[in-house]
């Protein structure tokens, strides 16, 4: 006899049923993954990173796949904040499930227009994407240290009228410094990881690969680091954490759940299998079967170590 299972959780506020969201950047805003699976099995999506402004991103070549993931530098193009309150979120609703917006900037002014526009728009979460450039800090990235984490979320959260996650960059020194400054700040929550900087050359041309010289790297090559880098903040923060970082299946997913965190993004994995969100969650059933695990929540931070 089959066990009847609970996977639904509740994010600072974010209710989802199931712990498998979408993850920002690599979705899009649902319109084409829509035409493989039924977006009403996803507990949430990220949408596509957004800014005040349309961007056009980059130029091009802008993605490099590498043996064990692929490295990007698309530079947030997207539409703008406007266009995708009046085009995306009537498209997204159209499916039960949560939608979380990805909201970046170029300034602490920036942010908190975003998120002032944000909070007053028809979404359920504001995820804080903190790995743009500070451009009156000479183009350093807000996200890297602890002090630029503190000084954003604390200007921002006071007009945050839905749940505020933070995204963390891994491309520091110390993930839980930077997870507790955030927490310290007024976040609700964190997500993590973002991509882990690398370059790629072609040995025969002598020259980068991307126009831009260097990029993110995700996919499965990143997911040792991403499941420490969750773990480790899982034992600073008191706050719900998001993992994300290479996974592509279920028991990445149960992996990510032990090490701390409360629900998972999926980006990458969808490239190479646009079922992946779907087989996802599938997987979590079929582990929580297996176990004996009623409720998903029971598997949050269940590393026996």
């Amino acid at each position: 006899m089959s066990l009847q299972k609970d996977l639904s959780v509740n994010v600072a506020g974010l209710k989802l049923k199931n712990p498998v969201i979408a993850a920002s950047g690599a979705f899009g805003f649902g319109r084409e993954y829509s035409e493989y699976f039924d977006l009403n099995r996803l507990g949430g999506i990220a949408v596509k990173g957004l800014t005040l402004l349309p961007r056009k991103g980059n130029p091009p070549p802008r993605i490099a796949e590498t043996p064990a993931g692929i490295l990007n530098s698309v530079g947030l193009q997207n539409p703008g904040v406007h266009a995708f309150i009046e085009k995306e979120i009537p498209f997204i609703r159209q499916f039960d499930t949560a939608i979380i917006a990805n909201a970046s900037g170029n300034t602490v002014e920036d942010y908190e227009s975003m998120v002032e526009i944000l909070s007053a728009a028809d979404i359920d979460a504001i995820e804080l994407n903190l790995s743009c450039p500070n451009v009156k800090e000479g183009c350093m990235s807000f996200g890297s240290t602890a002090q630029g984490v503190s000084q954003v979320v604390s200007r921002v959260k006071p007009r945050a009228k839905k749940p505020l996650i933070v995204k963390l960059t891994p491309n520091v020194t110390d993930i839980a410094e930077i997870a507790k400054a955030a927490e310290d700040a007024g976040a609700d929550a964190v997500s993590l990881i973002n991509t882990l900087l690398g370059m790629a050359i072609d040995a025969h041309t002598r020259k980068p690969i991307l126009a831009n010289v260097t990029g993110g790297l995700s996919g499965p090559a990143v997911k040792p680091i991403a499941l420490r880098m969750v773990y480790q903040v899982s034992q600073a923060v008191k706050i719900p954490i998001i993992g994300m970082g290479g996974i592509s299946n279920g028991i990445d997913a149960v992996e990510f759940l032990l090490a701390g965190a409360s629900a998972v993004m999926i980006g990458t994995a969808g490239f190479v299998n646009p079922m992946a969100w779907v087989e996802t969650v599938e997987g979590i059933e079929a582990y929580m079967e297996e176990q004996g695990v009623k409720n998903v929540t029971e598997l949050i931070g269940g590393l026996m170590v």
